[in-house]
């Protein structure tokens, strides 16, 4: 494990999101979503490819809560750009898990 400063993490924009439509990304190389994700006001919505349809169909991720890194520049990832990174933890099958909070919190709250 790679030690980090205290003011490394604090430049990492970790902030929950609502995800307001997801769908199948159809030219995407290995499965995958396009998710576009509420921040609120000051943030706006963003999109960003995630594999996670082992574990997720798009109905079901519509509505819910997630944390994702806001402050990445944009990446091209097949014919989208990404403008966010949606985080999340490999189960025991290497499927990937949303990592979401356990209540109700504004949208756009940084992670302390």
């Amino acid at each position: 494990m790679q030690e980090i400063e205290w003011n490394d993490f604090l430049k990492v924009e970790l902030r929950v999101g609502k995800i307001v439509s997801a769908e199948v990304f159809a030219k995407a190389r290995k499965p995958a979503y396009i998710l576009h994700v509420d921040f609120g006001t000051e943030i706006g919505i963003k999109k960003s490819s995630a594999q996670i349809t082992d574990l997720y169909q798009p109905d079901s991720l519509v509505g819910k809560l997630v944390i994702a890194v806001v402050n990445f520049p944009k990446k091209q990832i097949g014919s989208i750009q990404s403008e966010c990174l949606v985080t999340g933890f490999h189960n025991v099958e290497g499927h990937v898990a949303l990592c979401v909070p356990d209540t109700d919190v504004p949208l756009g709250t940084k992670l302390l």
